[in-house]
C-alpha cells in the first residue's frame, strides 16, 4: 500500500503537522515512563487518541477526559446535563460510543443518573484507565506511530544540535 493511500500515514501526517512541531522530544520520552505521564501531558492525550482510532477504541481515552472535564463541574445543572450525555454517549447499552465496564459499574451509574455526584463516573473511568494502561498503552509504546514520532523528533533534536 503506497503512503498516498494508507489511511494509518494519512492519519498521523495530520497529527504530526499539528502537533509535532510542538510537542517536545522531552515530553514524547516521558510518556513511555508511564501510562499516568501520557494521559496528563499537554499533547499526550492527542497522540494517543490518535493511535487509539487505528485500533478503534478512541472512546476509551474520550470518556476519561471527559470524566475529568465532568469532575471539574461545579453547577449542578450543568452537572446533570453533562452526566446525561456521558450515559447516553459511553454507558447505556447500545451507545454510539460505548465503553467496555462491568455490569455493576453501569448499575451503579443507572441508579446514580438521576441526581448524579461529582464522582458517579469514577468507577467506570478507573475501570477505564485501568484497561488502556494495561491493554492498549503497551501497543501504542510498541507501535511504529509512536517510535516514528520519537525518532522524528530525536533526529530533528540531532540535526538542531550539530
Amino acid at each position: 500500500m503506497s503512503p498516498n493511500t494508507c489511511w494509518l500515514c494519512k492519519i498521523f501526517r495530520a497529527e504530526e503537522n499539528g502537533i509535532s512541531s510542538k510537542v517536545s522530544l522531552e515530553e514524547v520520552l516521558q510518556w513511555s515512563q508511564s501510562f499516568e505521564n501520557l494521559v496528563t501531558s499537554k499533547y499526550g492525550p492527542m497522540i494517543y487518541k490518535t493511535y487509539l482510532k487505528t485500533e478503534h477504541s478512541d472512546e476509551n481515552i474520550e470518556f476519561w477526559l471527559a470524566c475529568e472535564a465532568y469532575k471539574k463541574i461545579t453547577s449542578q445543572k450543568k452537572r446533570i446535563s453533562m452526566a446525561r450525555k456521558l450515559f447516553t454517549s459511553y454507558i447505556q447499552p447500545q451507545a454510539p460510543n460505548e465503553i467496555n465496564i462491568d455490569s455493576s459499574a453501569r448499575k451503579a451509574i443507572i441508579r446514580n443518573i438521576q441526581e448524579p455526584t461529582q464522582s458517579c463516573f469514577d468507577e467506570a473511568q478507573r475501570i477505564i484507565y485501568r484497561h488502556m494502561e494495561r491493554d492498549s498503552y503497551p501497543r501504542f509504546l510498541e507501535s511504529q506511530f509512536y517510535q516514528k514520532l520519537k525518532h522524528s523528533l530525536q533526529t530533528n533534536s540531532n540535526n538542531s544540535t550539530v
